[in-house]
């Protein structure tokens, strides 16, 4: 049984900013989650202190983490959808053409 793509997929004009877009937003991502990564490594016992409501810094780094990748999606999502509806507008629509040539056609 042969599985297609529901709807016909063409090329995204948007494209290359989202690309860029993702991978600036990994690369800050990656910085922060590596701060992470460090502060365990480097000085675990750090950790453990008590940096807010009684919740030391791991837990308030993680829920950060957690936070700060939400956060990222909602910004990629809105700034893919704004330059999507940009784009949109910016480019002629095929099918206005179509319509028009066959109009000159009929007598």
């Amino acid at each position: 049984m042969l599985h297609e793509p529901a709807t016909p997929a063409g090329k995204d004009p948007a494209g290359p900013y989202k690309m860029r877009l993702g991978i600036w937003m990994f690369i800050f991502y990656a910085l922060f989650y590596a701060g992470f990564v460090a502060i365990n490594l480097l000085s675990p016992k750090t950790m453990g202190a008590i940096i807010f409501a009684g919740l030391n810094l791991a837990t308030v780094y993680g829920m950060a983490l957690i936070i700060v990748a939400l956060v990222e999606a909602l910004i990629y999502n809105a700034m893919c959808s704004k330059k999507e509806a940009e784009m949109e507008h910016k480019a002629p629509k095929a099918g206005k053409k179509a319509n028009k040539s066959n109009k000159k056609g009929r007598a």
